[in-house]
């Protein structure tokens, strides 16, 4: 059974109440030759805490999700986990990228493994785990998102929605502190979207930290705890749901909103 969330429902965590900050960004800039994809980005993400990220295509949204897992390095500003500042190469970045759990637009599924050998090979590279008890764990990540029936086949055999879903199940296996979903359902076919948010908001229902770059406006609306609107590689706006998609502040996001949402 899920357990309940810990965090308040719907809404910034305020400062009087809030612990330290689990992912911490504090003026970072990030170019790409004469492109300047970040600016000046400041932001706060606190354990147990949904932030949704929105914004038109070149916004940023990408960039700034792979720079908290040090997939992008950044040119200035300073990006802190647990306290901690992203590390350079070697264990330390192995580190890092076991604690932060990371889905993409595209599977990234080893094409010539099992589902189970996919969703086992990191805790037993990385924490060292055995076989037995990676693949007592893995199959319960498995049945937890739904596909635990697929464990034995090749990712070319399952569905964009099912491959996903193993996704999310082979990051789950290195017990992160924080997932991060880089438009987790751009590549799927419109019948498979609901079954990888679903997913999805089941996590946030545990009390999962997850900062969300999406599309799905349906997700962030049910799902959020907070919503980051970006453009031209700045953060916006930011609120809780409902006043943001009810009220936004800045005209940038009203007419991102104008174009995108059916009234």
């Amino acid at each position: 059974m899920l357990g309940l969330r810990t965090t308040p429902t719907k809404g910034p965590i305020t400062m009087e109440t809030a612990a330290p900050p689990l992912v911490e960004l504090t003026g970072v800039n990030k170019h790409f030759g004469a492109l300047h994809v970040l600016r000046d980005i400041n932001l706060t993400v606190h354990k147990g805490e949904v932030l949704v990220v929105v914004g038109p295509s070149g916004s940023g949204k990408s960039t700034l999700c792979r720079a908290i897992n040090r997939l992008e390095t950044i040119d200035e500003g300073e990006i802190r986990v647990d306290g901690n500042p992203l590390p350079g190469e070697g264990r330390g970045l192995a580190k890092l990228r076991a604690e932060v759990g990371m889905v993409f637009q595209s599977f990234n599924l080893f094409a010539h493994k099992t589902v189970l050998d996919n969703v086992t090979l990191g805790p037993r590279k990385v924490r060292r785990a055995s076989k037995k008890d990676a693949e007592t764990e893995a199959l319960a990540l498995l049945r937890r998102v739904g596909v635990e029936d697929q464990a034995r086949k090749m990712p070319a055999q399952l569905s964009g929605g099912q491959q996903q879903r193993v996704a999310i199940a082979r990051a789950l296996a290195m017990h992160p502190k924080v997932m991060l979903f880089d438009e987790p359902t751009s590549a799927l076919d419109p019948e498979m979207v609901n079954e990888v948010l679903d997913a999805m908001v089941a996590l946030t229902k545990e009390g999962m930290t997850m900062i969300v770059v999406t599309h799905e406006m349906g997700f962030a609306r049910k799902a959020a705890d907070r919503v980051v609107f970006m453009a031209d590689g700045q953060i916006v706006e930011e609120a809780d749901p409902d006043t943001f998609f009810t009220a936004p502040q800045s005209e940038r996001a009203k007419d991102f909103l104008s174009k995108i949402l059916i009234h």
